[in-house]
């Protein structure tokens, strides 16, 4: 990681109970930061919390999609710590469904939690992080680049994620906030790995071009992801390589690099509907890194 000090650093970390958000906390920890973690699940979080015992931690249940609870978050950790250097809204769900079986209410959950959730957490900190020149982090995703098919609600919320990004960082910067947008691939997280559960899913990553199908450990991309936030980097790729998607993102859509996943389009529509007779899927989970 770079020599820059974040000791004595205050870092809020929505969706911090479990996968990339506890992996990057731990490494921000050891760097000086405090945390405090936001997280749905209570109980991962006072497990996550537990983990990270040996240094200071805070950790506050709560739900993105209210931002009442962002509210209370940050009013605990200013409580707390005296303020705020540095909100990542990390929280992300995913849903994966052929538009003609698409649930609306999914689809609004994902909306919800992935682009409101987003909006919530960073408004809450942000008088915070002007106070202190401190910095936005947000996890798109490579999704934000890519739109596979059966996954238009998650790939339409990770774009959104990353326009805000773009619009934020002109928007913040004679304010001296730095803002950092992250854009994971296939990471071996609790989602990715429920998501091995659905047919439809294993069938969607095989339609994809050679390398855009691997998946890199957690603890391979933690400390890039951690790296990015503490360079304050416009942007942070994982795997790096993931950089050209954004440099070519026009010709990810165009007839030669969507042959593979046209293929496998009517397949996929009788894999999910096959996957809801198992039992498999209608549940915000199954989907990509947040």
């Amino acid at each position: 990681m770079s020599s820059k000090d974040r000791r004595g650093q205050v870092a809020f970390i929505t969706g911090g109970a479990s996968g990339i958000g506890l992996a990057v906390a731990a490494l921000l920890q050891q760097r000086g930061m405090s945390l405090v973690l936001m997280d749905l699940d209570a109980a991962a979080l006072q497990a996550a919390a537990a983990r990270l015992s040996g240094g200071d931690c805070l950790a506050v249940p709560g739900d993105v999609t209210r931002s009442e609870d962002c509210h209370r978050a940050v009013g605990l950790a200013v409580q707390r710590y005296g303020g705020i250097d540095l909100c990542w809204a990390n929280a992300g769900v995913g849903a994966l469904a052929p538009l003609r079986h698409a649930d609306a209410h999914e689809w609004m959950q994902v909306l919800q939690v992935n682009v409101f959730g987003v909006l919530h957490a960073v408004q809450a900190a942000l008088p915070q992080l002007i106070a202190r020149r401190g910095q936005i982090a947000v996890s798109a995703s490579a999704a934000s680049l890519g739109h596979s098919p059966c996954m238009s609600a998650y790939a339409a919320s990770k774009a959104a994620a990353e326009a805000m990004c773009d619009s934020w960082r002109i928007e913040l910067a004679h304010l001296g906030v730095a803002v950092t947008c992250i854009h994971p691939l296939w990471v071996s997280t609790p989602m990715v790995e429920r998501g091995r559960e659905s047919k439809a899913f294993a069938r969607l990553r095989q339609g994809m071009a050679g390398p855009m199908r691997r998946e890199t450990p957690l603890a391979a991309a933690a400390p890039p992801i951690a790296q990015g936030i503490v360079q304050r980097r416009r942007r942070v790729f994982v795997p790096g390589w993931v950089k050209w998607l954004f440099v070519l993102r026009a010709a990810l859509h165009t007839r030669p690099m969507e042959r593979e996943l046209l293929a496998a389009a009517p397949e996929l529509e009788a894999l999910y509907l096959e996957d809801l007779r198992l039992g498999v899927g209608r549940h915000p989970a199954a989907a990509p890194p947040a």
